[in-house]
Parts: structure tokens; C-alpha cells; sequence
């Protein structure tokens, strides 16, 4: 079976494309390379470099390939910024996706997987989110990638192909092999943010110490993104093998706040925190319930946070080593 991923040099993307190429698929990774890194890919995969934007990079991938099913990871993906830039993440993360369900059409391919995000589902009361949880994003990152939702699941039912739409929580982590991993001069999440802070002697930084919680710090649910990749081989097989469409959560339907996750690290690493400031629109609590890919793609996080710690925490090792030679 062919599988092109787009956007498969990045960080989840490369970690899935790592789980296709121990289990045999063909892969093709197309990428614009904007924040991809090839040196994390296998070698002996093909690699394109073009934009899913951009329709004559479109034409000639098509021209040259036949796909049994498109992984979409490539998107823009940074909160803050898709508030200042709202047009660039409409036009990369919504725009892009109306170019690749093109080619779906017009090639007859039959199975698109979408990288989507908890961010649909804005403020969620309860703070834990089902698939049928109301969706209503409060920034344009959330807006573009539901408006990509919304492209998909009207065109597979217009023009007959299936889908699986899968909303990632907080994901973090490094391959056991470090083989890959995220390297960014943009660190936006907290494990990264952490470990470096780690290793450099910086100070960490827990963005508010008052919301409605035991230790008054916010709760998410994290996952490992080698669990995140395993879950896209098993939604291929699930669509595959069911010839039906799927939204699921992909998380552990469990959460940790910032605190006990500091406290995690500090067991393995010794630094420096202090509180600030809380950020505008950070819910108290916000929580997968993963039922729905449990029961349907037999898939659940194995990994703790533990290990999401510190497989970063090597990886951003072995990357400062590099970096140093």
C-alpha cells in the first residue's frame, strides 16, 4: 500500500512516517520543509519537496504517484501567531486541505487521514471532551483546522471516499531510537520547553498559579507521540478494513497539571521554575475521552509521562551535542 504524508518531515508527521516504515508501507513524504527536518527521515523513502498550497506541486506529485491514502500533517500550527497571521493559517491549514481533497477526487483515492487538534473544541465546561463535545474554537488555528473538518467530511460524502479525523491532545515525546524528534528555535509546549530548560540552566516558567484546581495549575491530557504515530498506522487499517469514516481523540483520558508535571521532571532532572502570569483563553482542564479510538481502532496510549520526559529530554541532549561538533 502507497501512503503519501504530507507534511512528513515535521514532528508528528516523521515520527508516523518512522511507524509506516517499520511495518513495510511504500511512502512517499512530501514537504515544503518550513520547519521539516530531512535528517529524521529513513533514507530510503522517497522524498518531494513541494507545498500543499501550491496546485502546480500538486500536479506534478500527482503526475508522478498513485496513493492508496493521503496522512495530512502539514499545517501551522501556533496558537499565538494565528492570531496576529488568522489569513496564513486559513490559507495553509483550510486552503491546503481544499487542494489535497482535489486530488482525492480526481485520482479516486479512497482514504485521507487529517491531523486535526483538540483547539475545536474551545472551552470545554467539564474540561473532558468527547467527539460529540460542542466544537467552538477561540483562536484561528482552532477555526482553520475545524473548517478543514467541515471540507472533508462534506466532500466524503459528496464524492464517496473515507475518511479519519484525528484530534491530538498534547503531544510530547521523542522515538525510543532517537530517531526523531522536535527540533525547533519555536518551542511552544511545556515538556520541550521544559527539558531545554533543562539542559540549559534556564528558568521554566508556569504560566499561572490560580486556576480552578487543586494546585491551582491548568490540567491537560498529554500523550507520546510514538503513540500518536501508531494511532494513524491503525487508523489506515481501520479504514481499510471497515470501509467507513472515523473522528476520534487521540489522548489518554487522563490529565496532569503543569505542577505535577514539574514535579515529574524534577525526579529526573534538576532546575529552576517561578510562576507567571496566566495566558488569556487557558481553560482549567481539558481532557480526552479516548472511547472511541479504544473501541474502534483498538488503540490506547501505553507510554507515560515519565517517558515523555525523558526521551525529550535525550533527544534535546543528543541535539545540543550535534550542534556543539
Amino acid at each position: 500500500m502507497k501512503v503519501l504524508v504530507c507534511g512528513g518531515a515535521g514532528y508528528i508527521g516523521g515520527h508516523t512516517v518512522w511507524s509506516l516504515y517499520d511495518k513495510g508501507y511504500d511512502i512517499v513524504v512530501f514537504d515544503n520543509l518550513s520547519t521539516g527536518n530531512l535528517e529524521y527521515l529513513p533514507k530510503n523513502i522517497t522524498f518531494i519537496k513541494g507545498d500543499i498550497t501550491n496546485k502546480k506541486d500538486l500536479d506534478e506529485l500527482f503526475k508522478k504517484h498513485d496513493f492508496d491514502c493521503i496522512m495530512d500533517f502539514a499545517a501551522k500550527i501556533v496558537v499565538p501567531e494565528s492570531v496576529i497571521k488568522p489569513l496564513e493559517y486559513f490559507f495553509n491549514n483550510t486552503e491546503g486541505v481544499r487542494l489535497l481533497i482535489e486530488k482525492v477526487v480526481e485520482k479516486n483515492i479512497k482514504n485521507f487521514i487529517f491531523s486535526s487538534t483538540a483547539a475545536v473544541y474551545g472551552q470545554i465546561q467539564s474540561g473532558i471532551c468527547d467527539e460529540n463535545s460542542f466544537l467552538n474554537p477561540i483562536n484561528p488555528y482552532g477555526d482553520s483546522k475545524l473548517a478543514a473538518e467541515k471540507i472533508i467530511q462534506s466532500s466524503a460524502y459528496a464524492y464517496k471516499f473515507n475518511y479519519a479525523i484525528l484530534r491530538y491532545f498534547n503531544v510530547a515525546g521523542a522515538d525510543s531510537k532517537l530517531r526523531c524528534g522536535l527540533k525547533s528555535n519555536n518551542l511552544s509546549h511545556i515538556v520541550p520547553i521544559m527539558t531545554n530548560s533543562m539542559l540549559n540552566k534556564s528558568i521554566f516558567k508556569i504560566f499561572g498559579d490560580d486556576y480552578n484546581t487543586k494546585d491551582k495549575t491548568c490540567i491537560r491530557d498529554y500523550v507520546h507521540v510514538s503513540d500518536v504515530a501508531l494511532a494513524h498506522v491503525k487508523a489506515l487499517e481501520y479504514l481499510v478494513n471497515s470501509n467507513k469514516s472515523i473522528i476520534a481523540n487521540l489522548g489518554s483520558n487522563d490529565g496532569f497539571s503543569v505542577k505535577q508535571v514539574v514535579d515529574e521532571g524534577l525526579k529526573y532532572h534538576n532546575f529552576k521554575y517561578e510562576y507567571a502570569s496566566r495566558r488569556a483563553g487557558d481553560p482549567d482542564k481539558l481532557i480526552a475521552s479516548n472511547k472511541i479510538a479504544k473501541e474502534f481502532l483498538k488503540w490506547e496510549p501505553k507510554i507515560s509521562l515519565k517517558e515523555m520526559i525523558k526521551s525529550d529530554f535525550s533527544f534535546r541532549k543528543k541535539l545540543k551535542n550535534t550542534e556543539s561538533k
